[in-house]
């Protein structure tokens, strides 16, 4: 069981003190929204006071009051960075948390330099991030438990205006994107991905800068395929490492090394518009004999130009 559980606030938390009464017990000042002070809770002993068989917020509320436990306020602002936080996370063991998507990766360097096993949200695209896709590259982390499409709740202040749903009476946000980044074993990194389809290259076009196929969704992945391919972020829920290495990502030279230069590059708005087209030199592109309905990139030296979202590049370890 967990010997100790810490958990901290910042300064003006839309959400703090909405759900246990903490200045009550500390003789804080009233929390109003946007002027909250920065808290820690420790809790050392958990006992079932009331008696329900379950652990509630009632519980919580009288864990507070018990000798053995601790509510107070930080001295600094709670935020990650500060010493305070640092000497706390020092203490930890594990990390679950629902970080500042804004500082994720300076969040997750954070917890691997102080080699924290950790079970933290996160967008779905940080995987793209340089120095996140390095993590995930070289297992030293992975996405969590897959949540089957849907989205994440977060309970929010009634003041909040957008990507809201009233949900008995509660208003609550749904970004979209949100997954389960972890360095903690789950089974699902175990179950290999039953592949049905054969390789066809009328089927799987040839990026045009890259020696690798485009595959567009994960389940057309080809059970025969030798090389290497590019696959959807996506395929990161299904991926289990003894059956694919993750070679690099196309989105970033600093990720994969392009085998073509594109001359006098433009890129084509959907509205004609022409603009500096530089970025197709750092992503994986795919030649179109067609002028293409959307976004396009054009140059002296090819054709019509398409660039997928990031595409993750795999190879196959079980037909090596």
């Amino acid at each position: 069981g967990l010997k100790k559980l810490i958990t901290t606030s910042y300064n003006k938390s839309p959400i703090a003190g909405r759900q246990l009464p903490l200045f009550e017990m500390e003789g804080l000042k009233p929390i109003k929204p946007k002027n909250a002070e920065a808290h820690r809770i420790e809790i050392n002993k958990v006992p079932d006071l009331n008696k329900d068989g379950a652990i509630g917020l009632e519980d919580v509320k009288q864990l507070l009051e018990h000798d053995a436990n601790v509510s107070a306020p930080l001295k600094d602002n709670g935020d990650f960075r500060s010493e305070e936080c640092i000497k706390l996370l020092k203490e930890a063991d594990i990390v679950v948390t629902n970080p500042p998507f804004s500082l994720f990766r300076e969040y997750v360097t954070q917890l691997v330099e102080h080699k924290k096993k950790f079970l933290i949200m996160g967008n779905q695209n940080a995987i793209t991030y340089k120095e996140i896709f390095k993590l995930i590259k070289e297992n030293k982390m992975w996405l969590g438990q897959s949540l089957n499409g849907k989205n994440i709740l977060f309970q929010i202040p009634d003041y909040y205006e957008s990507y809201y749903k009233i949900i008995d009476g509660k208003k609550y946000a749904f970004p979209k994107g949100v997954v389960w980044f972890t360095n903690f074993d789950v089974p699902k990194r175990s179950e290999e991905l039953v592949l049905y389809k054969k390789y066809d290259k009328k089927e799987y076009p040839k990026f045009d800068n890259y020696d690798a196929i485009n595959i567009d969704r994960t389940e057309q992945i080809p059970m025969d395929y030798t090389g290497v391919m590019g696959v959807p972020i996506t395929f990161l829920h299904k991926y289990n490492p003894d059956q694919f290495e993750i070679v690099g990502l196309g989105n970033s030279r600093d990720n994969f090394t392009p085998n073509k230069n594109y001359q006098n590059p433009y890129k084509i708005l959907r509205d004609g518009t022409k603009q500096n087209g530089n970025a197709i030199n750092c992503v994986l592109a795919i030649e179109s004999k067609i002028k293409p309905d959307g976004i396009y990139y054009i140059s002296d030296n090819s054709k019509y130009l398409i660039a997928p979202y990031a595409r993750i590049l795999i190879r196959n370890k079980k037909i090596i």
